[in-house]
């Protein structure tokens, strides 16, 4: 039925099943798709040459755990789906936020962890991404950052006998390197990690990608890779290569460091509905990366 599908969205870049190991390490997070049903995703996926796909949301639903094709059978034909294209989850994006003060959010949010966590295990993916994300101005900075570490602590307990990862993203109002670099060590578990959002270091937290990966480049497990441009007081998201962030010198700094990840796609169509299509944007990206990546060495 995929394969139906997938040629009726055009000719598959590879050969389904067969093509995993000729594809390069490139991701999508559905983040930039979330009008596409599961099957759209698994078939664009394969038509692009994709090697990866980060799931943050199917159609607008951002609790994973609640979907039909990651709970009983439906998780079960996922598997066996995957499989047959070649194609993996890279991680599941939680929103889970370590920040939060108030006893009732805050069990909430550790709720959410722990439920993506488990689904991780069930579904055999590695990561699961979740945010430091807040430095609330009323109340001391290392208060929240204790705060924030003690519930890393937590999720890795949870993550490492599951053989699952968790990952803080480089987000919100932790893009410093020095402040991650903090929750990295003092969190000091295996199963703790850093996706790296090479974009919101570059922008948000003013790093030159080289400051940023010299510090962090041991902990970096995943990446997040999108362009933008001033506008206004803000940035708005633009085709990659078309904009100010450095996203070849990203890539050329990863390929050289010997980084054996993704490199994902987060097109941010979810909270940005004004950018391009998923249509226009994941193909663009394919195609641009994939020229960084071969020259940067990195071979499928």
């Amino acid at each position: 039925m995929l394969g139906s599908l997938a040629a009726g969205l055009g000719a598959p870049a590879l050969l389904s099943g067969q093509g995993r190991s000729r594809r390069l390490p490139i991701a999508f997070s559905t983040l930039g798709c979330p009008g596409w049903t599961w099957k759209t995703v698994l078939a664009q996926a394969d038509r692009l040459g994709y090697a990866g796909i980060e799931v943050r949301g199917i159609e607008g639903e951002m609790d994973l755990t609640k979907r039909p094709e990651l709970a009983g059978d439906g998780l079960k034909q996922t598997r066996r789906d995957l499989d047959g294209l070649g194609i993996v989850i890279t991680d599941l994006g939680a929103s889970a936020r370590m920040h939060e003060k108030d006893p009732a959010v805050r069990a909430a949010q550790l709720d959410e962890g722990r439920r993506f966590i488990d689904l991780a295990h069930a579904l055999g993916v590695p990561y699961v991404r979740m945010f430091g994300d807040k430095m609330p101005p009323d109340e001391p900075k290392e208060d929240a950052l204790k705060r924030v570490v003690d519930g890393f602590q937590q999720m890795a307990a949870q993550a490492k006998p599951a053989g699952v990862t968790v990952l803080i993203e480089s987000h919100g109002d932790f893009t410093h390197s020095s402040d991650l670099e903090t929750v990295l060590t003092r969190v000091g578990s295996e199963a703790f990690a850093l996706l790296w959002d090479a974009h919101h270091t570059f922008v948000a937290g003013g790093e030159a990608p080289a400051d940023t990966f010299k510090r962090l480049g041991r902990f970096v497990r995943h990446t997040h890779l999108k362009d933008s441009k001033p506008e206004g007081g803000d940035h708005r998201y633009v085709l990659t290569g078309t904009g100010v962030v450095p996203v070849k010198e990203q890539v050329k700094i990863l390929a050289a460091s010997g980084y054996k990840g993704f490199y994902c796609f987060e097109w941010e169509k979810k909270w940005h509905p004004e950018i391009e299509e998923p249509e226009v944007a994941f193909p663009h990206y394919a195609k641009v990366m994939s020229q960084y990546l071969t020259e940067a060495g990195v071979k499928a």
